[in-house]
């Protein structure tokens, strides 16, 4: 699903292999164009390599920096130290959609609106289940199919919005 969900980004804000790149290093990161290339083959493809958690991890929190500035105050991490941190946090897909949502600084009627575009209907009760804490009695995992849905969503605002300019 890694994979598939920075191909799919990749495509709905079109976003170069060097953006790509560049969004990395804004994280202090550092990939070379041949190993992006890997994480962006098919699944498929003989020479398909499986995105790691803390890569995308990495990437997400680079588009956070990239679409929003850095927090004020926030220490520059090192690649040793980000690649650490983001090893010790368990990603899923709740986390995967928080992230983007705080990258394109997405509030839960724009989630909604853009989940619509795909056809997938939700409640605003239903979102934030998603954002609340594990350990909160209204906490719901968020499936493969919403974040599909998402992404799907995401690219048609962004790919129809590009075409009618």
């Amino acid at each position: 699903m890694n994979n598939y969900c920075l191909r799919r980004l990749r495509y709905a804000l079109t976003l170069s292999d060097k953006l790509i790149l560049d969004i990395l290093s804004k994280v202090n990161f550092k990939l070379t164009p041949i190993e992006l290339q890997s994480y962006l083959l098919k699944d498929d493809d003989k020479n398909f390599v499986p995105l790691p958690d803390y890569i995308l991890t990495i990437f997400l929190d680079g588009l956070i920096v990239f679409k929003r500035g850095s927090r004020d105050g926030e220490k520059e991490l090192q690649q040793a130290e980000r690649v650490a941190l983001s090893k010790k946090q368990k990603l899923n897909n709740n986390i995967i959609v928080n992230k983007i949502k705080i990258a394109l600084s997405l509030k839960a009627d724009d989630l909604i609106a853009i989940l619509a575009l795909s056809d997938f209907r939700i409640s605003k009760s239903e979102t934030s289940a998603f954002f609340r804490k594990p350990d909160h009695r209204n906490y719901r995992e968020c499936g493969n199919q919403f974040l599909r849905n998402m992404l799907t969503g995401l690219t048609l605002k962004y790919r129809s919005n590009e075409e009618s300019d």
